[in-house]
């Protein structure tokens, strides 16, 4: 399997988390917000790996979504404006899994599923832009 596809596997397998948990937002009442919540940091978290991976960076193996941020901005210092978003989705990574008492509430969940967006978009972005260049220095190469 080449790059690009392994790449393309982390962009789906971020967009089928995010799907589930659109989907979960939508068709389930009450909705399971914690596990929403999970999705979203899910979706962020390969995503950002995805970056990292696009650049020859082998992923960590963690759910801290500042600490991948964080690598990422070493690459492009625009990461930064994920900060919040990644600080905030971090939290869901690992403790909706188990029984406790988040206290995650439906505004929670909204916000996850905008941050997870957010994410998607900008990481999205950055790899079209990396793609352009690419066909553009193999274009001015020939």
């Amino acid at each position: 399997m080449d790059k690009d596809e392994i790449l393309q596997q982390w962009i789906n397998k971020a967009n089928d988390d995010l799907r589930v948990a659109d989907y979960l937002s939508i068709m389930h009442h009450p909705t399971p917000d914690e596990i929403i919540c999970y999705h979203c940091q899910q979706s962020a978290e390969k995503y950002l790996k995805a970056i990292l991976f696009s650049i020859d960076i082998e992923p960590p193996n963690t759910h801290d979504l500042k600490r991948l941020l964080s690598i990422c901005q070493q690459y492009k210092s625009e990461f930064t404006v994920l900060a919040s978003s990644a600080y905030i989705l971090t939290r869901y990574g690992v403790m909706p899994r188990y029984p406790n008492e988040l206290g995650i509430t439906e505004d929670d969940m909204k916000t996850a599923l905008a941050n997870a967006k957010t994410v998607k978009e900008f990481v999205l972005k950055i790899l079209d832009e990396t793609v352009q260049k690419k066909d553009e220095t193999n274009n001015n190469s020939r």
